[in-house]
């Protein structure tokens, strides 16, 4: 790779941490092959977290398990530098399909960069710390640990994700949506459905209801917003007036006003579905709110930067059209870098069978190195500008706490 219109110390360093990263390859790989196979999913990453905590380890990291009181995260931390610099490490699989999200090629990439800095963090007085983070897909593992105090301190978090073939690789202007996810429980009556059905209040008809309500809603909202629910419980046996359902749902939005408007349109269709089958209504979350993703525009330019010598694609996005992540709520409060990573040939869509397949191929293992690469650089660029560098350590993540003196 050739190194242009880069200072020689930058280069130089470049060209180490790019050594850094090859030399690493072999045990990356194993590792990212590794989570691909064991398939955990959310808050039960316990091989996955282990052994890639195990392999930070081994590259000279100080680890702490079960950070932020979750037992599948990690801590990575090395050096002692002002300037503390995160790179996010996920590794849950979803149900059924595995890592259809090519999470196994986010946590490869972070572990390539981490090891390959890690011998230069004096030399950019930096603190490094790989934060194993569980629990994206479902749960929010990033939200929690941010609110038990795992990223104090930071001044900028990164990581990567991968998609489909084809989009560019300039993260500047792209985004994804928030996302809540509730619990709609409808309340009737049991009755006999042969002897007595007129003396029960039908909770199925309520899950139906609702469910033709949204298909409805769906054409009056934005095209960029997103309703999706499935009916999780509604009655066991065939002669009896089901008392209870249940219907999952989410909404999405690229801004919080917008999300907190759909969601407001998304009750009413419950809500008047209760009210047309006389049964009660309870709506409950239950997962954290993902926020908004916001990309700081200093690190998407080193980010860019290092993807144009490996001759990517870093022409300017008209922005991504849908996806959440738990990356967001970082984002809102520390300066950060979410970058798409393009799997070549892929074809499909993610979170399929055949997207979990392409995660686990030669094809994707050369871009994860080239993004580990590209994380890495993007980081020692950072540290090497003195009003970025300023910059970040001045947006170090402190959390507000209540006293009784007030909030602080």
């Amino acid at each position: 790779m050739e190194l242009t219109d880069t200072p020689p110390a930058l280069a130089a360093l470049r060209a180490a941490l790019a050594e850094g990263v090859d030399n690493w390859k072999p045990r990356v790989q194993a590792l990212a092959r590794e989570i691909h196979a064991a398939k955990e999913v959310s808050f039960e990453e316990v091989h996955s977290a282990e052994t890639a905590a195990a392999l930070l380890a081994e590259g000279g990291f100080e680890v702490e398990r079960g950070s932020g009181g979750l037992p599948t995260a990690f801590t990575a931390s090395a050096g002692s530098g002002e300037l503390t610099v995160a790179l996010c490490v996920e590794y849950d699989a979803l149900p059924d399909i595995g890592h259809a999200c090519g999470h196994n090629l986010i946590a490869g990439a972070s572990v390539a960069a981490a090891l390959a800095l890690r011998p230069y963090v004096d030399e950019l007085a930096i603190t490094l710390k790989a934060i194993g983070t569980p629990a994206e897909e479902h749960g929010g593992g990033k939200v929690l640990m941010l609110e038990q105090g795992a990223f104090d301190g930071v001044g900028l978090a990164l990581m990567v994700h991968p998609v489909q073939d084809g989009l560019t690789y300039n993260p500047a202007g792209t985004s994804a949506q928030a996302v809540g996810r509730y619990k709609a429980t409808f309340t009737g009556k049991a009755a006999h459905a042969a002897a007595a059905p007129h003396l029960g209040v039908n909770a199925a008809d309520a899950a139906v209801l609702s469910q033709v309500a949204i298909g409805l809603l769906r054409q009056q909202i934005p095209g960029d917003h997103r309703i999706a629910c499935f009916v999780a419980e509604a009655g066991h046996v065939t002669n009896i007036i089901p008392e209870r359902a249940v219907v999952q749902f989410e909404c999405r939005a690229f801004t919080l006003p917008a999300y907190e408007a759909l969601l407001e349109r998304v009750r009413r269709c419950f809500e008047g579905a209760a009210l047309a089958t006389g049964t009660t209504l309870a709506i409950e979350a239950t997962e954290p709110l993902y926020e908004p993703l916001l990309q700081d525009d200093d690190l998407a330019a080193h980010w860019t930067g290092a993807m144009d010598v490996f001759g990517k694609d870093t022409s300017r996005s008209s922005g991504l059209s849908g996806g959440s992540t738990d990356m967001g709520n970082i984002s809102q409060v520390i300066p950060s870098l979410h970058p798409w990573l393009s799997i070549p040939g892929a074809d499909v869509p993610i979170h399929s069978h055949a997207f979990a397949a392409l995660a686990d191929t030669p094809e994707a293992y050369g871009v994860m190195f080239e993004a580990a690469t590209a994380l890495a650089w993007t980081i020692a660029a950072a540290a090497s500008t003195p009003a970025q560098r300023e910059r970040f350590i001045t947006a170090a993540y402190r959390r507000r706490t209540v006293t009784q003196e007030g909030t602080s």
